[in-house]
């Protein structure tokens, strides 16, 4: 069944080419190593909450914009295996140990997919 990695970060915006170059370089490592997509989405309309909000989880402020983020694999064990090694990818490694982000504030999780729908 096919498995979900899911991201939700801040990033700052003068720092929106260099984010987005490190993600192009990581999808590629992604589907080699057996993801099927990878998605970056930057904030266009995402409002502040009174309670919760993804600009409250991940603490922005004025000068981030809130990223989202998810990679699909076929199912839980390509996932386990192509994480391995795209964190052990060396041509990922300056970009892992110094990204243009807070990993600190980054929110992440493995989900299986429960429902699915497309037109």
């Amino acid at each position: 069944m096919t498995y979900v990695d899911g991201f939700v970060l801040a990033v700052p915006k003068d720092k929106k080419q260099e984010y987005l170059a490190m993600s192009k370089k990581a999808s590629t490592v992604f589907l080699q190593n057996g993801a099927l997509q990878h998605v970056e989405c930057w904030e266009d309309d995402v409002p502040d909450g009174k309670v919760t909000s993804f600009p409250m989880a991940v603490k922005k402020s004025e000068d981030e914009a809130v990223v989202f983020s998810w990679i699909t694999w076929p199912d839980k064990q390509t996932r386990d295996e192509g994480m391995k090694k795209t964190m052990e990818d060396p041509s990922l490694q300056c970009d892992m140990n110094e990204p243009p982000f807070d990993g600190q504030r980054m929110i992440f999780g493995g989900f299986q997919m429960a429902m699915e729908a497309s037109q």
